[in-house]
């Protein structure tokens, strides 16, 4: 055993992260590696054995974290459902006539697909595939094309039922309710901006996104209403089973993430495309991505409890608050670091290693724990949209046809307006806290 200065330990345990992904490890083995190996130096094998095993299945063993895998299994489902292409068609009649009505109503069905999946790889995907050959092939530009599909996928992640809320609230020792509700207004916003951006745009450059022809929209508002009644229906009901149980009180997160699953596979029943090859893919995605996600989260708890056996936690602390400008300057450099980390490592990283560290510290300067996990949330919107490690963008890369020649420089030009959409979003946040907070407040 070895006695070193907490604050060279936190720098040592923080670095070795970085370090390990940067030499192309996977995260989860980064930071259980810089855990196991640190805990050894400083406390000996007994106690860092204890210490790991310990934090490493009580992490596990929280009841809620059940509910992740029944959100990737009712997300993954619903990609294979056919809900989306039905959702596209309606709104493709509805909005095609105006000048980046594609884009628009890919921002649309992306919302409504983010209260339905809750992950982002299955609505980027699905809006890749289904939206983005539409737009490119009317003339649509191909920045304006992918920055649509990567906005309104990427809300799949904070709009409820959300996977990252889920694993969020454990971290925090915060209600996933709360969570979910306060995500709703913050959610819905960003995709208000986002639309408004698109559509501003297009009046400024509208060579950017013609109208679909007239001969391609001569259908009958009738017919155009009862193709959106029909395809709305299903993933409202959907919506209502799981989050309305929620917000009524009647279920948890962890027993409505079952409902969901349910429901989901009724709805690729009811579209007839469940059969043996989709359910095995849906259970194999689920497997995968869950296992990744505990794995990493396992680490996460267990290098967190050496880093606070160190009392590194402290030294954090200490710094945050002693930051120039108050509880606000603090909030400025945790927001930066949340924003900077977005470039570097998933957000799964971000929430299990962070979050337990800093969530302490933002309650002693003072804040709302709800609304400051609501903003770390918002915050993380950015991590899909900012290389070298933007999921929006491997997923629309790996998804599209390369046909279109749709390339990773326009994918890239395309998500940068939203980053700074999200910034607009986050100054709004700051300004009038109730966009998070009223809807948790009505809760039952």
């Amino acid at each position: 055993m070895i006695s070193l200065d907490p604050g060279l330990v936190a720098i040592l345990m923080l670095g070795g992260i970085f370090v390990g992904v940067f030499l192309g490890f996977p995260l989860a083995l980064s930071v259980g590696g810089v855990g196991i190996v640190i805990g050894l130096l400083l406390f000996g094998p007994t106690v860092a054995s204890e210490l790991y095993y310990g934090r490493f299945f009580s992490g596990l063993e929280n009841y809620v974290l059940l509910a992740v895998p029944m959100f990737i299994f009712m997300g993954t489902m619903l990609e294979h459902s056919g809900v989306a292409e039905g959702m596209y068609d309606a709104l493709y009649l509805a909005f095609g006539g105006i000048r980046g009505g594609l884009a628009v109503t890919t921002v649309l069905i992306g919302t409504v697909l983010a209260a339905c999946v809750g992950i982002i790889g299955a609505s980027v995907t699905m809006l890749a595939l289904i939206a983005l050959p539409a737009m490119i092939n009317r003339g649509y530009d191909r920045g304006l094309a992918a920055g649509a599909v990567a906005g309104g996928g990427s809300l799949g992640i904070l709009i409820p039922p959300s996977v990252m809320l889920v694993v969020y609230g454990p971290m925090a020792n915060l209600s996933v309710g709360k969570l979910f509700f306060g995500a709703f207004m913050p959610g819905f916003m960003l995709s208000g901006l986002y639309i408004g951006y698109i559509v501003i745009r297009c009046i400024v450059q509208p060579n950017l996104a013609p109208p679909v022809p007239a001969s391609d929209r001569a259908v009958p508002k009738a017919v155009i209403l009862g193709k959106l009644v029909k395809s709305m229906v299903p993933p409202t009901i959907l919506i209502l089973a799981v989050l309305g149980s929620i917000f009524l009180g009647i279920a948890a997160p962890t027993e409505a993430a079952g409902v969901g699953a349910l429901a989901a596979t009724l709805l690729a029943l009811g579209y007839r495309r469940l059969d043996w090859k989709v359910l095995k893919a849906t259970a194999m995605g689920t497997v995968r991505t869950s296992g990744m996600v505990l794995l990493i989260g396992a680490m996460a708890f267990a290098f967190v409890g050496v880093f606070m056996r160190a009392n590194c936690d402290n030294v954090v602390s200490d710094f945050l608050l002693a930051a120039p400008g108050g509880k606000w300057g603090m909030f400025g450099i945790v927001m930066f670091i949340c924003f900077l980390l977005g470039f570097l490592i998933d957000w799964l990283g971000i929430i299990f290693i962070m979050v337990p560290i800093i969530t302490p510290v933002a309650a002693a300067a003072g804040f709302d724990s709800l609304w400051f996990a609501m903003m770390i949330c918002v915050n993380l919107q950015m991590s899909f949209m900012t290389p070298p490690f933007a999921y929006a963008l491997f997923y629309i890369k790996g998804a599209v046809d390369p046909a279109l020649n749709v390339t990773t420089a326009d994918i890239i030009r395309g998500m940068v307006p939203y980053v700074f959409l999200i910034v607009i979003g986050l100054s709004l946040c700051i300004i009038f806290p109730q966009i998070i907070l009223w809807l948790p407040s009505m809760m039952l």
